[in-house]
């Protein structure tokens, strides 16, 4: 028993050894110069960038041979370039990697005038130079950066709405206090208050629906909205350049009957 214990003993140790030895070998075939990423085939949305501000950017970060290189590394530093939103990174036998790249699409601009961000359609906030921004008609978007995406949704569900107007929605502010603010490409200030979607779009409704009307009662355009204030429960406070009052929508005759 002793005998076979230790010819057990010696067969385990010699392929333990083997083993290591078989793991070192492919570890040091796996460094040599054979094996050095030879080239690194870039495709997908390039628009934002090219080979010079790759280069620029990756300098020293991808690291290893074809076979060590990390490529979870590797994505993390190619997604941390300007304007790439995502990377995937695979290795193409013998020597070269490819990797496709999704770039940013910048639906608005985020924060102050003077801050280099931006909001892609995904709702999400992200670092650029806001000066390669390839339209010119985006809206400015603010607020806590966790409720981007809302921001972002409530931008789209109210924006359509100005059309009829011939305004369009410039800014869009979520307040500290949860409370919205709107700004049209005329300079017109507009309070729409705290609450739900739905609450905020019938708000801009009845605003819209009734704020021409209002402005030709008084000689004015609806693109001389100076101020408006709609946190009212049956109507809204506007302010018209050269003129000050008290709106409440535009009853129908019916309605005109009624009261009086």
């Amino acid at each position: 028993m002793d005998v076979k214990l230790m010819n057990a003993t010696a067969s385990v140790l010699f392929l333990g050894a083997l083993v290591l030895g078989l793991v070192g070998l492919v570890k040091w075939v796996a460094r040599q110069p054979l094996f050095a990423i030879g080239g690194i085939a870039v495709v997908g949305d390039v628009a934002h960038n090219n080979e010079v501000t790759l280069r620029a950017n990756l300098n020293g970060k991808i690291k290893g041979t074809f076979f060590t290189v990390d490529l979870a590394a590797t994505k993390a530093a190619f997604e941390s370039v300007p304007w790439v939103r995502k990377a995937v990174v695979r290795r193409e036998f013998p020597n070269r990697l490819k990797v496709v790249l999704q770039e940013q699409q910048a639906v608005a601009y985020w924060g102050d005038e003077d801050e280099s961000r931006l909001l892609n359609n995904f709702g999400e906030v992200f670092e650029a130079n806001v000066d390669e921004v390839e339209r010119d008609d985006l809206p400015h978007l603010d607020g806590p950066v966790a409720q981007a995406g809302q921001i972002l949704g409530m931008y789209q569900t109210l924006s359509p709405l100005f059309a009829p107007l011939d305004m369009a929605l410039d800014q869009l502010t979520l307040t500290n206090r949860g409370g919205w603010r709107a700004q049209t490409n005329a300079g017109g200030e507009i309070e729409l208050g705290r609450g739900t979607t739905e609450e905020i779009t019938q708000r801009a409704q009845r605003f819209i629906g009734t704020v021409a009307q209002v402005a030709t009662a008084y000689g004015r355009t609806a693109d001389a909205l100076e101020r408006a204030d709609l946190r009212y429960g049956e109507g809204y406070a506007l302010r018209l350049r050269g003129v000050t009052t008290v709106a409440t929508p535009v009853a129908t005759p019916k309605k005109k009957q009624a009261e009086h």
